[in-house]
């Protein structure tokens, strides 16, 4: 081989190793920033990763990877290797079963859906089940999991297990604004509804410009009247932090029999039902008009909310209307269209034969 291209082939070479350098340099770093990001908290590998690093790590051999690995030490890549490769040469998967992976799922969804089974209250029903574990197991599936012992999990009760428990008589109340154009120029309004939470059917608890707890605890009367009261069976109330929803407010609601519920600070998603009514009435009727005083405002108030029980479907009720009418899935009879604000909101139906 002529001088040369030797010369230029070293230096080829060369060059590559040195780009090969850095670029090692590079990930290096990129790895050990990761580690600083994760502030100390242990990296989880699924097999595949382990499978990955373990073939990569091996053709480098020990003391390369002892000189490169960031992420894991090179003895734990070695191990990894070994197990890899054990269990490609053995006929049959080593050491016993995994019944505790077996069993995790089973067994969270039994400590889920009864909080007040403990470890034994568990294996026994897993042994009626045709399962033969350990309490001891059982412990530590739970463990594994995060799972609290009964006593705790009993003391706690989740949102939606609230919801589930006292869904026949609960209820949920809030407040929307609304800007309406009158003659002194633009007025706030407040609105306060309350919805029957299995239902769906809303109810608007009154209309005012400037609310005050003395207004918000007459409305209270007339939501708790014996005649025509709209809480009237109900047993809980869902509300927000509001400072109008004062103590005398929530003292004549619990002599009457409902308990008020207080949300969380921060947490819309508790009274997520509400809320979705207050998109929905801005959405597709107020944020589309503008409210000339406040006699416009309930028309158009009482219009949406008579729309919104008889001629809106509801996907939370398997898109059924909440009051539907005799005609519902009909298919004689001429088509006909029912309009409110003038157009604005519009519902299809047939002709009553």
């Amino acid at each position: 081989m002529p001088h040369v291209v030797r010369f230029f082939l070293l230096l080829a070479v060369g060059w590559v190793s040195r780009e090969q350098q850095t670029v090692i340099a590079y990930l290096q770093a990129e790895n050990e920033t990761l580690r600083e990001q994760l502030g100390g908290r242990r990296l989880r590998y699924t097999p595949r990763q382990r499978h990955r690093l373990a073939q990569a790590g091996k053709a480098l051999g020990r003391a390369l990877l002892a000189r490169y690995a960031s992420l894991v030490t090179p003895d734990t890549i070695l191990r990894w290797y070994r197990n890899l490769a054990a269990e490609k040469h053995s006929s049959k998967p080593l050491g016993r079963p995994r019944r505790r992976q077996q069993l995790a799922p089973l067994l969270l969804r039994l400590a889920h859906e009864n909080p007040g089974f403990g470890y034994t209250r568990l294996r026994d029903v897993l042994h009626n089940l045709g399962y033969s574990t350990s309490r001891s197991t059982v412990k530590r599936v739970l463990d594994d999991k995060g799972v609290v012992p009964a006593p705790e999990r009993n003391r706690s009760t989740s949102w939606r297990e609230f919801l589930a428990a006292h869904w026949e008589g609960l209820a949920a109340g809030d407040f929307f604004q609304v800007e309406v154009l009158t003659l002194r120029g633009i007025v706030r309004y407040s609105v306060f509804f309350v919805m029957e939470l299995r239902t769906r059917r809303v109810h608007i608890a009154g209309i005012q410009p400037d609310p005050d707890g003395q207004w918000v605890l007459q409305v209270a009367r007339n939501l708790l009247n014996d005649f025509d009261g709209f809480l009237q069976g109900k047993t809980h109330l869902i509300l927000d932090r509001d400072p109008l929803f004062t103590a005398a407010f929530k003292e004549l609601l619990r002599h009457s029999g409902v308990q008020v519920v207080t949300l969380p600070r921060r947490s819309p998603n508790l009274n997520a039902y509400a809320e979705r009514f207050v998109r929905s009435i801005k959405h597709e009727c107020l944020g589309r008009m503008v409210i000339l005083g406040e006699g416009h405002l309930r028309h158009a108030v009482a219009q949406y909310v008579e729309h919104y029980h008889r001629e809106r479907n509801h996907q939370g009720l398997d898109s059924a209307l909440i009051d539907p009418g005799p005609t519902v899935g009909q298919q004689e009879g001429r088509l006909l269209c029912r309009s409110r604000l003038g157009g604005l909101l519009r519902h299809y139906h047939r002709e009553a034969a």
